[in-house]
């Protein structure tokens, strides 16, 4: 993408209005709802009180990125119908949650967990177990958190700014009211931010195909692009990626809500019964996701060419729209980063905090201290992130936050099968973790990063996302090692 010649006075001054909004509701938050903030269950996690219509808001917001917007249709313009393997994975990932969160909730909500390691803690005991889940979470998050920056930077210099600044003004403001109101901040501006990529996507799905000759003739001209490049793209999938298409998407739906930020807005909410109607009803943002990856062939049919593909999605806004449009719809993808970038920082800080400060550092710690805890690391996160992108290049983020889905998957035998089975133990649990971690680190690194890794079975070649083959040996490691430790299961396994 050629840089901007100058600043797009009219979108620069519709994204700063809508930015101006989005940063007095942050700041509003923390009397809405009113709780005791200095309490880390209050700051960090809205006091466990929002209801189906805020959970339906904030869940959507932090599933569904500015990253999102910005990577999904560039995936789609470059590799074609590949890229879809969002949509199934948002698919299959509802099911799971109606059945699964439930039943996590409800034990958290009794004992009074915070996060996904509290609640390995609860049933487990000890420390290090519930540290490495902890740690895990963290690490997992931190490139996610840069991503958001990513998308934010791509529409920002989409309208004529260049460098680092409005990143870090803006990164400045997120940091302080979300420090300020804590989960109420993100809760209260998803609102907006949702609304406004409904406008942007609902338009665009409109009025662009109707600029292009309509549905037919947008895909024809995909079609086109895709067959003079050759090799395995195009608007159908090839037979050689059905396996690793498949795998990914199953990877990725076991891997969602295992993320700090998609577990921290689950846990705020009221009930059980609104966690299971939220499933019901999320799916509605499948549909958004659809459309929204549909622009990557929209730009193709636009013959936008862009240097980074990450470019797409602005760059087909400045070519068919008005100034006035740009500006809106670069705001809705700015505050899709600020939500989702909020919710990690506080659900990274609330794992530091319970999980590695406390029993590891202060095991005395006052509730007001831990909550104080929490809020200074969720600002050492955000600018962790921060520099993150201004020190190292995008395509370290990008890679890390592929690696960083394969390694939140190895907590999924602790933080789920435990919910329906008492045959683990701790030392089986952290055995399945370690293995998890190395093989898939090891698979990831041989592969320079890339995703899938291709096994070879009976003479057969299998493509099969890396996150998947890493947490079928965890989980076979976990079931060998707790089946040989059946006596050192915790006595506080007996309190469940």
């Amino acid at each position: 993408m050629s840089e901007p010649s100058a600043i797009n006075s009219t979108a620069m001054a519709v994204f700063i209005f809508f930015f101006a909004l989005v940063t007095v509701l942050g700041f509003v938050a923390a009397r809405w709802k009113r709780g005791d903030l200095t309490q880390l269950h209050e700051w960090g996690l809205g006091g466990r009180q929002f209801g189906t219509l805020i959970s339906w808001f904030l869940v959507g917001g932090d599933f569904y990125t500015a990253y999102t917007v910005i990577a999904v249709p560039a995936l789609v313009y470059s590799v074609g119908a590949y890229g879809f393997f969002a949509l199934p994975y948002t698919i299959i990932v509802y099911p799971f949650v109606f059945a699964v969160m439930p039943k996590l909730w409800e034990v958290c909500h009794r004992k009074n967990h915070i996060t996904a390691a509290d609640y390995v803690q609860g049933e487990f005991g000890g420390k290090w177990l519930p540290a490495a889940v902890a740690l895990t979470g963290i690490i997992a998050t931190l490139p996610y958190i840069a991503l958001q920056l990513v998308g934010m930077q791509v529409v920002i210099k989409s309208l004529g700014v260049t460098g680092e600044l409005p990143l870090v003004v803006a990164f400045a403001i997120l940091a302080v009211y979300t420090y300020s109101s804590g989960l109420r901040a993100p809760a209260m501006i998803a609102f907006v931010k949702d609304i406004m990529i409904y406008i942007v996507v609902i338009v665009a799905v409109s009025i662009i195909p109707s600029k292009l000759g309509g549905y037919a003739s947008l895909f024809d001209a995909a079609d086109k692009f895709f067959q003079t490049k050759g090799g395995t793209t195009g608007i159908i999938l090839h037979p050689s990626q059905f396996m690793a298409y498949a795998t990914l998407a199953l990877g990725s739906a076991l891997a969602a809500f295992m993320y700090p930020h998609t577990m921290t807005a689950v846990l705020s909410s009221s009930s059980a019964k609104t966690v299971r109607k939220n499933a019901i009803i999320l799916p509605a943002y499948t549909l958004l996701l659809g459309l929204i990856a549909v622009l990557g062939y929209m730009a193709i049919a636009a013959n936008v060419h862009v240097t980074s593909a990450s470019d797409v999605v602005p760059t087909l806004f400045l070519t068919l729209f008005p100034s006035w449009f740009v500006g809106f719809a670069a705001a809705a993808i700015a505050i899709s980063a600020l939500v989702p970038a909020a919710i990690m920082s506080i659900g990274a800080a609330n794992l530091f905090t319970r999980n590695l400060y406390k029993p590891l550092f202060a095991p005395n710690v006052t509730p007001e201290k831990e909550a104080k805890s929490a809020k200074l690391f969720s600002l050492v996160v955000k600018f962790g992130a921060l520099l993150f992108i201004i020190v190292l290049p995008t395509q370290y983020a990008i890679d890390l936050q592929l690696l960083g889905g394969v390694w939140i998957l190895q907590i999924f035998p602790a933080v789920v099968f435990s919910l329906y089975t008492r045959r683990l133990t701790t030392t089986g649990l952290f055995a399945g973790w370690i293995v998890g971690i190395v093989l898939g680190t090891g698979l990831a690194a041989v592969m320079g990063l890339k995703p899938v890794y291709t096994l070879h079975i009976g003479g057969g070649a299998y493509p099969t996302y890396i996150g998947l083959i890493a947490l079928a040996a965890n989980i076979v490691v976990s079931f060998v090692v707790s089946a040989l430790t059946q006596s050192q299961r915790v006595v506080a396994r007996a309190a469940h």
